[in-house]
């Protein structure tokens, strides 16, 4: 085929992409953190939104400055001179006028790399919404695609003393990414978590898994996987727990993987009521030299159904609950660890025991501090409403965004239930995607539970899904009393249904706005009606033997763009509590009431963790 004689790369290509389809970072090159030391890239970003994607179209981190023939050509961008955001942080709110971009941004810094490394160097990233691609002076590192996700990339070979980063990211919604087109939550966009750059030696530990097997017995199992086993010849894992004075060897394959199962006496078991955590750690260690070298701390607890119950620690557990989204009015989705915190004060006042943290995988913040905290929590992967089901690609998507979740908070003790999708319809494209999801949780990890937020079957008005034989906790969602006012419904679902293992009412609520004057109570969505939709669900929940678990949405108001009514004013005002986190709304008193006799008859029954 003839050579175009006038065509030009960076306006003629629309397939330029391909380009930069390769390597796909997931979680097979998900390096643990572990307590290494970190080199912190937080702070002022250089930033702008790039609408037409002219970074990856004409290449600008090449910075080419003059042609092929050494003539200087004009540049359409100036990373040092664009304006400064900070990381991490979305740009949504950092100027008005970002408030609802979606699609492309560019991000760049510098920064200084002092010496030269013997072993590995690894980038690692929180979040970075959605699709990603990263370079590292002049030269393409890969592409990651998944929101909530953690990834790492290394960087060794294209180290300088003075570099420059720069990452592509992009949350335009696509019809075969997970999440889709249409959710009911503000897709925010940036950088959103941290930037860490961390060094590791030529043979290093890439994941220490760690969890008991056995509550009676106090047998826990701990597994480690090698990395950079090129010229690997010998060396030896130990894991210890000093407070227990534990260190036993584990054995290593020539793949570099190991497992190890031992008793301890002496164990204390992690609950609500006794959050124990015990600092951890493996070393990789050649005669008297340790290699490397990484800690945990980790809470031992086992989960389990029997029947209908929920088991924590052999004993069975109500999990009094709440939803959570990842959104406060002045972070988005870059939550503190103090928005964490305060999350959780409210929970506790409303006698939570359990979060449910929607849609995504939520900050490491949040299972780190709950495990502190005795918190149990049910973590999420955004398959939402309607996805790409018979999209191959769109399953593999779903199946790393799963095991990126699981490589980081394996170690959790807090999370105990993985739930692979939220209100999906019931065809049979999605029953084989979603089944292929739940699999994948219960071959990767056998010590948590696995479960899905079910939509309800409204012909025949029963809990019935065919993923249900996939799960081990059905998660229910249905919102009788108010986009279906009749209550009679829902009693008719509960008498009628006849589930084989527990359920937890993972959503239910309505708007509660604030409508003051004798009229309050009359006003569609207000926050009085709220309180009645709220009065009416916990009395039918007492009455149900199999409920184990409700969740309530949402505890505060967030944003979304799909509520543009009189009251929402671009706000999910399900909330307990106001959007700003300062008020609770009186259906707040209904659940802590709720929950309170609930705890009062597991305490007075016993067997309740």
């Amino acid at each position: 085929m003839e050579k175009i004689k006038n065509f030009v790369d960076n306006i003629h290509n629309e397939a330029y992409k391909d380009s930069y389809a390769s390597p796909c970072l997931g979680a097979e090159s998900y390096v643990i953190p572990g307590g290494r030391r970190e080199m912190s890239l937080d702070g002022a970003w250089n930033f702008s939104i790039d609408m037409y994607d002219n970074c990856l179209r004409a290449k600008w981190f090449l910075e080419q400055e003059v042609n092929s023939e050494g003539l200087k050509v004009p540049l359409d961008y100036g990373f040092d001179d664009w304006e400064e955001i900070q990381v991490p942080g979305v740009w949504n709110l950092a100027k008005p006028e970002y408030f609802y971009y979606e699609g492309p941004a560019v991000y760049s810094r510098r920064f200084s790399y002092k010496g030269s490394p013997e072993g590995h160097v690894f980038l690692r990233f929180g979040a970075v919404s959605y699709e990603t691609r990263i370079f590292l002076n002049g030269n393409f590192l890969g592409v990651h695609k998944g929101g909530s996700t953690p990834f790492c990339v290394e960087v060794t070979e294209y180290l300088k003393e003075d570099n420059r980063l720069i990452v592509v990211a992009d949350n335009t919604r696509r019809q075969d990414q997970i999440p889709s087109e249409n959710t009911d939550w503000f897709l925010y966009g940036g950088i959103y978590r941290s930037v860490t750059l961390f060094c590791v030696p030529q043979t290093y530990i890439k994941d220490m898994k760690v969890s008991l097997t056995d509550g009676e017995k106090k047998e826990i199992n701990v597994s480690t996987a090698l990395g950079g086993l090129e010229g690997f010849e010998e060396g030896e894992a130990f894991f210890s727990i000093p407070e227990l004075q534990v260190e036993e060897a584990i054995p290593l394959g020539a793949d570099g993987r190991g497992q190890l199962t031992l008793e301890i006496s002496g164990l204390s078991l992690w609950g609500p009521e006794n959050p124990k955590l015990y600092e951890v750690f493996l070393h990789f260690r050649s005669g008297n030299n340790t290699l490397d070298q990484v800690k945990d701390r980790v809470g031992f607890r086992t989960v389990e159904t029997r029947g209908r119950e929920i088991l924590l620690n052999g004993k069975p557990v109500f999990l009094r609950g709440v939803c959570l989204h990842e959104d406060t009015e002045d972070h988005g989705k870059a939550v503190t660890k103090e928005d964490i915190l305060r999350a959780f004060d409210w929970a506790k006042k409303m006698n939570c025991n359990f979060l449910r943290l929607a849609h995504y995988p939520h900050t490491e913040w949040v299972s780190e501090l709950a495990d502190e905290a005795g918190l149990l929590l049910w973590e999420e992967i955004p398959v939402y409403w309607w996805i790409d089901f018979a999209n191959q690609r769109t399953l593999e998507d779903g199946k790393n965004q799963l095991t990126e979740l699981m490589n980081r908070d394996y170690n959790r003790a807090s999370v105990i239930i993985w739930s692979v999708g939220n209100e999906n319809p019931d065809t049979d494209e999605r029953y084989h995607f979603m089944k292929e999801l739940a699999e994948t949780a219960r071959e990767y990890d056998s010590s948590r539970l696995v479960s899905a937020a079910c939509l309800v079957d409204a012909v025949n008005l029963r809990i019935s899904d065919r993923l249900e034989k996939h799960l081990d906790v059905i998660g229910f969602n249905e919102y009788y009393g108010w986009y279906d006012p009749d209550y009679g419904k829902l009693a008719d679902i509960l008498v009628g249904s006849k589930p084989g293992r527990p359920v937890v009412i993972s959503e239910f609520g309505g708007d509660g706005y604030l409508v003051s004057g004798p009229e309050g109570g009359k006003v569609r969505g207000s926050e009085a009606e709220q309180k009645e939709i709220y009065e009416k669900q916990v009395e039918l929940f007492g009455k149900t033997d199999y409920i184990q678990g409700t969740a309530p949405w949402i505890l505060f108001d967030y944003r979304t763009p799909k509520r543009l009514g009189t009251y929402q004013k671009g706000y999910n005002i399900k909330g307990l509590v106001t959007a700003d986190r300062m008020r609770e709304k009186p259906a707040f008193l209904i659940m802590k009431e709720y929950y309170e006799e609930v705890r009062k008859r597991e305490q007075t029954d016993g067997g309740f963790a």
